[in-house]
């Protein structure tokens, strides 16, 4: 049987093409260490990859909001503190006001007291982020507003916020509230109050009322204190829940390489191997070459 001529030709070309694509194929895996660089190189696999890379961007969507959260929730722990020290300093006032000092101690203690109230006012409406994080999911209008006299003191505080909390997804399955609810957020506007009835009964020069007042400031104060520790285990679970999603980056990213990365000792041989049959295709197609129309009439 005789064999043309140009079928040879075409078959030992077709043949030197597919191991030439072969070699760049190897050559560019080896260079970026990444087996696959087209869906056709391994369709199963990229499947696998788009569906956990997808896993991936929905890890570090969470890792953000957990961040976010946690931002949150420290700046509410540094207000409430902030609220916790002009709390504590309300205490030694009304103590000493409670004893024998006379009219003018009893005055400066109330001056002082008045400061505190403003302090308070100010605490209560801090913003994080251009939101006040007192005032539940009434984000844009301050958490307390005052009355004043006319000589411009506060005689009542009201809370203006709303008792809802903004929820944050930490994961498919679990969410969390990073800023205080809302008894905490309208506790503060009590408190402010509770400083005003310190401020007025020292004004008044009766240690009976500014022990009655010391007693509802203290009140105010186990608040506080409740609301810190709350904050704290919030802020615990969020830095327990950063801890897993930085293990679960991990293992998707784990996941991914062992999807992706070349095993570049293994395509090292192959590329030898595939370059030796190239250069012996490269051989046999000059020899075959070479031959005259008469040895294929033979």
């Amino acid at each position: 049987m005789r064999v043309a001529t140009s079928t040879i030709s075409d078959n030992i070309v077709r043949q030197i093409q597919l191991l030439s694509s072969q070699q760049g194929k190897l050559q560019n895996q080896i260079a970026t260490g990444q087996r696959i660089s087209q869906p056709e190189d391994d369709p199963a696999a990229v499947g696998r990859v788009l569906n956990l890379e997808t896993e991936r961007r929905h890890v570090t969507q969470y890792a953000n909001n957990t961040a976010k959260a946690l931002e949150i929730a420290q700046a509410s722990f540094s207000g409430l503190q902030g609220i916790k020290k002009i709390s504590d300093r309300a205490g030694e006032l009304a103590t000493l006001g409670a004893g024998v000092l006379g009219p003018q101690a009893m005055t400066a203690y109330a001056t002082e007291t008045d400061q505190l109230i403003e302090q308070a006012v100010q605490a209560a409406n801090t913003r994080f982020n251009g939101n006040y994080i007192y005032a539940g999911t009434a984000v844009d209008l301050p958490a307390v507003t005052v009355l004043r006299d006319v000589t411009g003191k506060i005689t009542s505080a009201t809370y203006a916020g709303n008792s809802a909390q903004a929820a944050i997804p930490l994961s498919e399955a679990a969410s969390i509230t990073p800023a205080t609810n809302g008894t905490t957020n309208a506790g503060l506007a009590a408190f402010i109050n509770n400083l005003v009835s310190l401020r007025d009964a020292l004004n008044s020069g009766s240690t009976s009322a500014v022990s009655a007042a010391q007693t509802v400031v203290t009140a105010s104060e186990d608040l506080i204190v409740s609301a810190l520790a709350d904050n704290g285990g919030v802020q615990t679970r969020i830095e327990a829940s950063q801890a897993q999603q930085a293990d679960r980056t991990t293992s998707v990213d784990q996941l991914i390489s062992s999807e992706t990365s070349a095993d570049l000792p293994a395509t090292i041989v192959k590329l030898n191997q595939t370059q030796t049959a190239y250069q012996a295709a490269l051989q046999s197609a000059a020899n075959i070459m070479r031959l005259s129309l008469l040895d294929y009439i033979k």
